[in-house]
């Protein structure tokens, strides 16, 4: 059976309709087993990555759910936003659907914050929000301190509202409390990392990375590293130390290094290697560089480190000045676009200016091998 997309209904709705195949009632009459009969069909003209302006005509006044989202203060646009990300809830009930927008209003929560959550959650609207939700709201309440620090909680991760309290809420909370978290780090955190209480778990084994990387309960980053390592699988944890261990750092570097920067743990295998490979094979330097300097790994290798190191090489192939050596290559990593070029690019004769500029955008320009063919494979949470 062949497939084939019908066309758009209000210019919304993706209904997809098939090529019916039908069998002759009488074979003998004719030749053939079966005859097909192709349905007509139109096709949009708006590309997926385009967002289309939907108007009063375009939506219609016949969906009730529709009407109940424009009285609660949705605007067209917020409701083509709403239907883009969740068509379905063109034919939703309308009772159900504004017993649940009057919860979101008792949270202060407007029209824009209803497509943020949508956008991320989708099916929010048919999830069940009036289970234990007063007294889940009381607990948020004085946990954040205020409904405004709720409420951009809740815009940031909707799930708040859905999960468990009793056995998912409380006892991730209090786990963390006893890990030594104060409720002024716990909000942080749960505002930074949506995932905390989801995918929160601590085992012998990751009490012991906790230990290793040397952070005492007083540092500030002794939060980052507790809650990137609670919610970290142990087999990718012991990929990424192992990735390190390969270009000659021991264990404990590398504990200490993600005890110094803990948002090392959040990058993947694949920019550690090119960075690392980078630095070692082009930069020539010794890879316990790292250690003093990780700001290395986190910058970007083919928009920023590649092209300025290899402008570095061609300020001393020209013999001029300023260079990028020893501390001031480190610094010149860091520094913002517009202030690399005035230092080291504009700085000079315009002739000669020009030339660097031309230089530093080629090689700004040149992408990595087979980029554009490689194939991205999803193995769910990335951390």
């Amino acid at each position: 059976m062949f497939l084939c997309v019908n066309s758009i209904r209000k210019n919304l709705l993706f209904h997809v309709s098939s090529k019916y195949l039908f069998f002759n009632d009488n074979p003998v009459k004719r030749s053939a087993l079966f005859s097909i009969f192709i349905q007509p069909t139109t096709y949009s003209t708006i590309s997926q990555c385009q967002v289309e302006t939907v108007t009063d005509e375009s939506i219609g006044d016949q969906s009730p759910s529709l009407n109940v989202l424009r009285n609660w203060g949705c605007s067209e646009n917020d409701i083509s936003q709403l239907l883009l990300r969740r068509p379905t809830l063109y034919n939703a009930e309308a009772e159900p659907l504004q017993s649940k927008l009057s919860i979101l209003t008792a949270l202060g929560l407007s029209s824009e914050d209803l497509v943020k959550i949508i956008h991320c959650r989708p099916r929010f609207l048919s999830s069940r929000l009036d289970h234990s939700f007063e007294d889940r709201i009381q607990y948020f309440t004085e946990l954040f301190g205020s409904k405004d620090i709720l409420r951009k909680a809740v815009t940031r991760n909707p799930s708040l509202l859905l999960y468990n309290l009793t056995d998912s809420i409380k006892p991730v909370i209090q786990l963390y409390e006893d890990m030594g978290l104060s409720k002024k780090d716990l909000i942080t955190m749960l505002l930074s990392r949506p995932t905390l209480i989801p995918r929160t778990s601590f085992g012998d084994e990751k009490l012991e990375y906790i230990r290793k990387s040397g952070v005492r309960k007083d540092s500030k980053m002794y939060k980052f590293v507790v809650t990137l390592i609670g919610i970290s699988r142990l087999e990718t944890i012991r990929r990424k130390v192992a990735n390190f261990e390969k270009f000659g750092l021991s264990d404990d570097e590398v504990w200490g290094l993600f005890g110094r920067c803990p948002y090392l743990l959040t990058l993947s295998v694949d920019k550690i290697q090119r960075n690392m490979t980078f630095i070692l094979g082009m930069m020539r330097l010794p890879a316990s560089v790292v250690l003093k300097h990780p700001a290395l790994l986190l910058i970007n290798l083919e928009a920023v480190i590649k092209p300025r190191v290899l402008l570095a090489g061609k300020l001393k192939e020209m013999g001029l000045s300023p260079q990028m050596r020893g501390n001031a290559l480190f610094t010149a990593l860091r520094m913002r676009e517009n202030r690399f070029l005035n230092v080291y690019v504009t700085c000079h004769p315009k002739e000669v200016a020009d030339e660097l500029m031309e230089f530093y955008n080629n090689v700004k320009g040149i992408k990595r091998l087979a980029v554009t063919s490689k194939i991205n494979i999803r193995l769910g949470f990335p951390f």
